[in-house]
């Protein structure tokens, strides 16, 4: 099992999550001062808690899981979970991307948020793959970002999961399981938590602002 995640957007989601804590304990307890529960202290207590929403979204839920079974990509508010056998290509180059047979029996590509790199960090990655190969005399193009080495992962899972026959003969239990795989489908699902802590905030920030208002 391989899991995925980007490094950088933990730190920083964690960073303000323990930001927003400190200053929320501020608000209620008046560590630095008198506590006063006006409008304006809600307000920023509701800011905080959507920017904590935003960091849980975007710093600590992406993720890409390689199992037994299935790729998973975990985006700021979707999941798509493809098994192997739905799955139909992986690659990694501004960002790795699953094509894969979809609910619904169409092909559907899906894009990691983890390892998103930009079209000028691929192309330098490529010159840097292109001039280590010509010192080797090999010919490995693929790039050396985070997203091209993440898809290399799951592609080396995924061809683990395949079928394989016995030497000589067909294999009865190989020849079934891929009878089996050719009705394998992907599925696409909104992330209850994700909209719940973007959501929340939100209406509750709404709510201030009309309070405000009409006080």
């Amino acid at each position: 099992m391989v899991t995925i995640r980007s490094t950088g957007g933990r730190v920083a989601a964690y960073a303000w999550l323990a930001f927003a804590a400190l200053n929320l304990a501020d608000l209620l307890f008046g560590i630095t001062g008198d506590a006063s529960y006006t409008p304006l202290t809600f307000g920023i207590g509701v800011l905080l808690l959507l920017g904590s929403g935003v960091a849980y979204a975007v710093g600590l839920r992406p993720a890409i899981i390689g199992d037994d079974d299935a790729v998973t990509i975990r985006n700021p508010l979707r999941d798509v979970r493809a098994p192997w056998a739905a799955v139909r290509r992986i690659e990694g180059t501004n960002a790795v991307t699953v094509r894969f047979t979809g609910p619904d029996g169409a092909e559907l590509e899906s894009r990691a948020w983890v390892h998103q790199t930009s079209p000028r960090a691929q192309a330098k990655a490529e010159a840097r793959a292109r001039k280590e190969a010509t010192k080797q005399q090999e010919f490995d193009l693929r790039g050396r970002t985070p997203a091209a080495y993440a898809a290399q992962q799951l592609n080396e899972i995924r061809d683990r999961q395949r079928p394989r026959t016995k030497s000589g003969a067909p294999d009865r239990a190989a020849a079934a399981k891929e009878a089996a795989d050719e009705s394998a489908k992907g599925t696409v699902t909104w992330s209850v938590p994700a909209l719940a802590s973007l959501g929340v905030p939100l209406a509750l920030l709404v709510v201030v602002v009309i309070v405000a208002a009409v006080s």
